[in-house]
């Protein structure tokens, strides 16, 4: 089977989601029923992370342990990669080691150099420009409470980062829509973006706007990883951008709201709201467990038939 790779949303197709999103519900019932699956049984996962997370390592490691894997940690600080060996080494040789690996780090060029070069396939866990696993974590998670997202409509409120770059790919993908409202100065990166088609997202200034009738709200920090200098400003900045009550009851009454965590309430979201009813950031949180682990399996084994 040839390697696949899962760098960007974009990098599977609708029929690759629709798998992957079918094997999400079946692990997670096993795993929720205390039932022993172990498909990954002596196969190690490599994860690199250069950007520190919580719900990232553990999501991936837990995963693998649960499927019957092993997972190793490195840090770039305390291997070869932070001393200046080059990318396509350092994939060479942790290829030959290890049968799958993710990587969380700053630019995405990184992660596809590395990709370039290994013999195993490479998941990203998070770059500056793209955040696959959350996205498809969320959608998953959205599908549990709501069914289908196809022909949905998902408001993005702040900055148009890999968050929003990521759904606007996965919308492409999956066929719903995005409203966008970013401040002024953040707005979408059409380079980031791709080539995606105009009706699949629509541009407000007003969030109260791109929340009307929305069938999904969801937003992140206002000043994401690597970009703490800049955190002044982006709170003058995103005054306007939290979301609020106010901002929920403009969008459809079923709506859920997700946040990828960790949240500061009184900035991106008021305690109202990710506190809320409508919030589903838990389930949210829990999924990317579940939809890596059928993530991991789909690139190691294919298409499980049964």
């Amino acid at each position: 089977m040839a390697i696949k790779h899962f760098l960007q949303f974009k990098d599977f197709t609708r029929d690759d989601f629709e798998y992957v999103i079918e094997r999400t519900r079946w692990i997670k019932n096993q795993f929720k029923s205390y039932q022993k699956y172990w498909p990954l049984e002596d196969r190690t996962l490599v994860m690199i992370f250069e950007k520190a997370s919580t719900r990232t390592r553990l999501s991936f490691e837990a995963g693998m342990h649960q499927l019957g894997g092993a997972a190793i940690y490195l840090n770039t600080r305390d291997s070869q990669l932070g001393r200046g060996e080059p990318v396509e080494d350092a994939a060479q040789v942790i290829s030959r080691m290890s049968d799958i690996v993710m990587i969380r780090t700053y630019e995405q060029e990184i992660i596809e150099r590395f990709a370039a070069n290994s013999r195993v396939p490479v998941i990203n866990g998070l770059t500056n420009e793209y955040h696959p696993c959350q996205i498809l974590a969320d959608i998953y998670t959205f599908i549990e409470h709501r069914g289908c997202i196809q022909g949905k409509t998902v408001a993005w409120v702040g900055d148009a980062n890999n968050m929003c770059n990521t759904w606007l790919q996965a919308a492409e993908v999956l066929d719903f829509k995005v409203h966008v409202s970013t401040p002024p100065g953040y707005e979408i990166q059409s380079e980031l973006v791709g080539k995606i088609d105009p009706s699949r997202f629509k541009v407000f200034a007003d969030p109260m706007d791109a929340c009307r009738g929305a069938d999904l709200v969801t937003t992140d920090v206002w000043t994401s990883m690597g970009f703490e200098a800049e955190n002044e400003a982006r709170i003058k900045a995103f005054a306007d951008w939290c979301v609020d009550g106010d901002l929920m009851r403009a969008a459809n009454p079923a709506a859920l709201f997700m946040h990828c965590l960790p949240a500061h309430r009184g900035e991106e979201v008021t305690a109202e709201v990710i506190d809320g009813p409508q919030s589903v950031v838990w389930d949210e949180a829990e999924n990317r467990l579940h939809v890596q682990k059928a993530l991991m399996e789909y690139l190691l084994l294919g298409r499980i038939k049964g």
